[in-house]
């Protein structure tokens, strides 16, 4: 299976693996998220490690049954052949309705047929207020017209 655009990156194409990337995980659907990895993709989410798209299949449920009303924003930060870094942030909510925005970096690798398989996360979590949110787009991809991460100031 391909998944374009393929190695070696330019910085275009780095820019649109990344937005359909951020487009995949707005939709919050495990299953079709899953389908951008190898079986055998290998992951570091904060401090869990994970192996193979079941894996990431659970990890992404949990995910998304405990952050609420999940928006992300993803931006390109380098790339280089097979590689490209993000930096991303997103908000979400508890079932408290606490609000949070989570900050992090990603480090992708991918196969040349397209299909990310590592892909490495640090991400740190601060507490917002419902008055701070920066994203209020309804649920699913953010729109065309939504600024992203440096225009917002992030």
């Amino acid at each position: 299976m391909s998944r374009p655009p393929l190695p070696p990156f330019t910085a275009e194409t780095a820019a649109q693996k990344a937005r359909m990337a951020e487009d995949a995980w707005n939709t919050r659907d495990p299953g079709k998220v899953v389908l951008a990895y190898t079986q055998d993709t290998i992951w570091r989410n904060r401090a869990e490690f994970l192996q193979g798209r079941d894996a990431v299949h659970a990890f992404l449920e949990r995910k998304w049954a405990r952050e609420l009303d999940y928006r992300l924003i993803k931006e390109v930060w380098a790339h280089h052949e097979s590689r490209i870094a993000v930096r991303f942030a997103y908000e979400w909510h508890d079932d408290s309705g606490n609000w949070f925005r989570s900050y992090g970096n990603e480090n992708w690798e991918f196969s040349p047929e397209g299909l990310m398989q590592r892909r490495i996360a640090s991400i740190n979590d601060h507490a917002i207020s419902s008055e701070e949110r920066k994203f209020h787009w309804p649920r699913g991809i953010r729109p065309a017209d939504h600024p992203g991460l440096s225009e917002l100031g992030l």
